[in-house]
């Protein structure tokens, strides 16, 4: 079994070190990943370190420790927390206990009582692994799986082929809790290929893996909201209820974690795709097809993790809905590319008219019927029909019955190539416009002590885990970096240009406490907003 990541965080750094000395941390099953002096710093490193195992004090500046473990707890819910108390205080171990921490240790503690406490959470990881990695289990699991009643409801329920009477009388038949939410979502879990390689979990069990992840998926949906999970032709799909304490938000940190999880647990590399949400279950179709079009977006954005559709197309757009498979695989091909891909598809859709025996007029209709799928398309995308077409009348030679079908398809795909091209700009430059929209917010706003990357982002309608891995790609730093240096610019600013306190000049640059200020000023540029100041030298 490899070896678990721990991260300490302690404000006392000879505490920290200390410990990070005196402990055989390989004979215990651990590495140490990292350490931080206080929460905000924690914070920050367990997003780009992602441990198994958190051991921090509960008593520091800035941010204590069970403030901690709530935005851990929140954000990365498998993430084991270990917290020290110099204080045997009730209310303390009773927070701890309702954020799920796993083990709260009053100081002072021997190296020998905490190697003991190690060495449980070592067990309770390798246990919950080796459930996961239970072959009879899962091999169980996928023979008796759900009734196939229950399977074919929701299958046909997102494919638009049951009435809204019919629906609500099948939820209660087949006992599936999600009716009376205040909204609904669908996403889609796509399995990514699992080399056959010696070693891996499922290295000969292949056909273990779905119901694996199923089942892992499930285990950490179900603390969090009600939901619906079956097959579809499309993968594993999932229908969510967002009510009462619950939001979207939160339920794409749980499949990003869900993500995270397969990779660390059964060495399987899963993408899901995310729909728009709906406030009726009738139109939750709607959603499992925004779902399925966000999971065609993973070789340009990256698999592995969860994919929103609102974070890679348009809100503001309609969605354009098709019907039909050779309309999605036309317009799945323009939109993902590559070229190849297009131009088998549209062959493909040629070679249909050659093997039938129908009116010309027919012809003409069906051909007209993909020109206005991709009009429809360039539409959307707000791409300059006439420069897709390239001048040419194809409508009228197509109306007039005097464009020959033989022709049609080498006519066709440069216009699609084009199509697709345009696309992958228009998302290079949104993205470029969403970052240059998100400064422009924080410069607007970099007062406000409140502001965080869930309020940005609900300005932006992006959900926070992709804002921040896009933001990261684009500008080299994090968004938390980025604010940072933002307001200590202005410090600089101010501290040069005004007589202003040093604790007016915090809260004018969105700090509450004047410490903190002090903290975060001294560590960018090693010196005091006083001493700052009092040394012309130090300019910005």
């Amino acid at each position: 079994m490899s070896l678990y990541g721990i991260m300490l965080v302690d404000d006392e750094e000879e505490a920290r070190k200390a410990i990070i000395r005196k402990m055989d941390w390989e004979r215990l099953g651990f590495y140490v990943a990292g350490d931080a002096e206080n929460g905000q710093d924690a914070l920050e490193k367990v997003e780009l370190l992602e441990p198994d195992v958190v051991m921090t004090d509960i008593r520091m500046p800035y941010m204590d420790g069970l403030t901690l473990a709530a935005r851990i707890r929140e954000k990365y819910p498998s993430t084991k927390i270990l917290i020290f108390s110099g204080y045997d205080d009730f209310e303390y171990a009773k927070q701890a206990i309702k954020l799920g921490v796993t083990e709260y240790i009053l100081k002072p503690v021997s190296g020998q009582e905490l190697a003991k406490i190690l060495d449980k959470v070592r067990v309770s990881l390798d246990q919950e692994i080796a459930q996961r990695r239970d072959m009879d289990t899962l091999r169980e699991s996928y023979l008796g799986s759900l009734p196939i009643l229950r399977e074919l409801f929701l299958n046909d329920l997102v494919r638009r082929r049951v009435g809204t009477r019919e629906a609500g009388a099948k939820f209660k038949e087949y006992a599936i809790d999600i009716l009376d939410a205040r909204k609904w979502l669908a996403a889609v879990i796509h399995v990514e290929q699992v080399e056959r390689t010696e070693g891996k979990v499922f290295s000969h069990h292949q056909e273990l893996i779905p119901i694996s992840v199923r089942r892992l998926a499930e285990d950490h949906l179900r603390p969090y909201c009600r939901f619906a999970m079956f097959n579809s032709t499309d993968g594993i799909t999932m229908i969510g209820a967002i009510e009462g304490g619950n939001t979207q938000t939160g339920l794409i940190n749980v499949l990003n974690d869900i993500c995270k999880e397969s990779r660390r647990v059964l060495e399987v590399s899963i993408t899901v795709g995310v729909g728009h949400s709906c406030d009726c279950l009738e139109e939750i179709a709607r959603s499992y097809e925004s779902a399925v079009d966000a999971l065609g977006y993973r070789a340009i954005v990256g698999k592995g993790k969860a994919i929103y559709i609102n974070d890679v197309e348009p809100v503001s757009r309609g969605k354009l809905q098709l019907d039909g498979k050779e309309e999605e695989d036309l317009i799945g091909a323009i939109k993902f590319g590559p070229h190849e891909a297009i131009a088998a598809v549209i062959k493909s859709l040629i070679s249909r008219m050659d093997d039938a025996k129908v009116h010309a007029r027919q012809y003409q209709v069906y051909m007209l019927s993909i020109v206005n799928c991709m009009t429809r398309l360039m539409q959307q995308h707000d791409l300059d029909i006439s420069q897709m077409f390239d001048g040419h009348a194809l409508y009228g030679d197509i109306l007039e019955g005097t464009y020959r079908r033989e022709e049609f398809a080498d006519r066709l795909i440069p216009i699609a190539c084009r199509m697709n091209e345009a696309m992958n700009r228009e998302r290079d430059n949104t993205a470029k416009k969403v970052i240059l929209e998100a400064k422009e917010y924080i410069r607007q706003n970099y007062a406000n002590p409140e502001l965080s990357v869930e309020m940005l982002c609900r300005h932006l309608h992006m959900s926070p885990a992709y804002f921040s891995t896009m933001f990261k790609k684009e500008t080299g730093q994090s968004y938390v970096n980025y604010v940072t240096e933002v307001r200590l610019k202005r410090a600089v600013e101010l501290l040069n240009e005004t007589d202003d306190k040093t604790y007016v000049i915090a809260q004018k640059v969105g700090y509450q406490e004047q410490n903190y200020f002090s903290y975060v000023f001294k560590k960018k540029y090693n010196v005091s907003p006083t001493a700052y100041r009092k040394s012309p030298q130090h300019t910005s």
